[in-house]
């Protein structure tokens, strides 16, 4: 989303951009930021670790391992927000040897994202199985559009691509917003019926500061059956930010943030499950805090991965978040540098292990270790992550792989 509020991107010269708004108020919950927003003032941090996916902004990374696509199975595509000129772009890498090396071999370029109208928080899917005339391996992004419009009416627009990535073109709208507030963070998962469904943060209700929303397609074109996911009792709540991921006996996890007016959990990550990925329950459960066995847990902008494990059926899950937090509420050490994981479908404790890439940024704004991709390997036994990161005013992307 934009960023969420619970603070303002510090102001930078230079024209970066109109998203960097829309992932702040995705961060906290104040409202939506100025269209131009820079790093933190301190320069005692450092840039992460690993290779840099590109050379120049690239914000809110995703990435799928191809597996319904013949020849290019087992290739990774990345895709990142970034901007050229005033046009909000989503360019498209690719790596042929597992994550060691990336190339950029397309981009997403939505018309209505053209020209300072605003693009934020885009998502990369791979249909895992056919939806009305969308072959299984169709690619599918989306994204956040129209924050920075002057009438603001933001949409979550649907591109497709039919060729691994190289060229797009538009399929569908979810959702258009009947108001000024936002619509963000869009994330595809595929139902047990096996509708296309997308769920999505969502600014747009009066009698609420923001909820999470599904709605699901049988063609990729008609989006039916808009409801609330998650919409909190307290007006002041802020859910958002949700990923779904499928377990392997039929259970669908949900990981999302909820941001509240401040407090100790500010923001923290929590997590729920359907049966069905479509019916989630009573909307005012705010369900679980993940936490290790001594009560560390993630505050803002989390994503969650699935990934087998040698002797275990239910395999494991990998969750990030932007900072770790001990029980206490001070910042763990381990900040932007841990990954979570737990081998009992989210139940009990979760463990602690090394993040492969390493972010130095201490400060919380819309660019350090926010909404970063975790891509396990085939085999579950190393993991790919792309983290975001300042490196001398500019947000780069950053990759690395390691064990999981």
């Amino acid at each position: 989303m934009p960023m969420r509020p619970n603070f303002l991107p510090r102001p930078r010269r230079g024209p970066l951009v109109l998203l960097l708004v829309a992932l702040l108020a995705a961060l906290v919950s104040v409202g939506t930021p100025s269209a131009e927003a820079g790093p933190p003032a301190t320069g005692a941090d450092t840039a992460a670790t690993g290779t840099p996916l590109r050379n120049d902004t690239g914000l809110y990374p995703r990435a799928v391992r191809l597996a319904h696509n013949g020849d290019a199975n087992g290739r990774v595509l990345a895709s990142v927000v970034a901007f050229r000129g005033g046009d909000g772009i989503a360019p498209i890498h690719e790596s042929t040897d597992g994550g060691a090396t990336f190339t950029e071999v397309g981009a997403v370029a939505d018309p209505e994202a053209a020209g300072g109208q605003g693009l934020c928080c885009g998502t990369l899917y791979e249909l895992p199985s056919q939806v009305g005339d969308l072959r299984a391996g169709t690619l599918l992004w989306s994204a956040s559009v129209g924050q920075d419009e002057p009438d603001r009416r933001m949409a979550l627009r649907v591109f497709r691509s039919d060729d691994v990535g190289r060229t797009w073109s538009y399929l569908s709208t979810i959702a258009t917003a009947a108001n000024d507030r936002g619509l963000w963070e869009p994330e595809f998962s595929v139902d047990a019926s096996g509708a296309l469904v997308a769920h999505w943060s969502d600014e747009t209700d009066p009698a609420h500061s923001q909820k999470l929303v599904a709605a699901r397609t049988t063609d990729g074109v008609t989006w039916t059956g808009h409801h609330d996911t998650l919409a909190s009792t307290l007006a002041s709540d802020r859910p958002g930010m949700p990923v779904v991921r499928r377990l392997p006996d039929g259970t669908y996890f949900m990981i999302f943030e909820i941001c509240t007016p401040g407090g100790q959990y500010q923001c923290v990550v929590h997590h729920r499950t359907s049966a069905d990925g479509w019916d989630w329950g009573d909307p005012a459960y705010l369900g679980i805090r993940p936490e290790s066995a001594d009560g560390k847990y993630f505050r803002h902008a989390p994503t969650i991965a699935w990934a087998p494990e040698a002797g275990n059926p239910r395999g494991k899950l990998l969750l990030v978040g932007q900072a770790l937090f001990n029980a206490d509420g001070s910042r763990a050490a381990g900040t932007g540098r841990t990954v979570l994981t737990n081998s009992e479908g989210g139940a009990g404790p979760w463990r602690e292990i090394a993040a492969p890439v390493a972010v130095g940024t201490q400060e919380i704004d819309y660019c350090p270790n926010y909404s970063s991709a975790l891509l396990p390997s085939a085999d579950g036994g190393q993991l790919l992550e792309i983290a975001t990161d300042w490196d001398g005013g500019v947000c780069k992307p950053y990759y690395a792989t390691g064990p999981s």
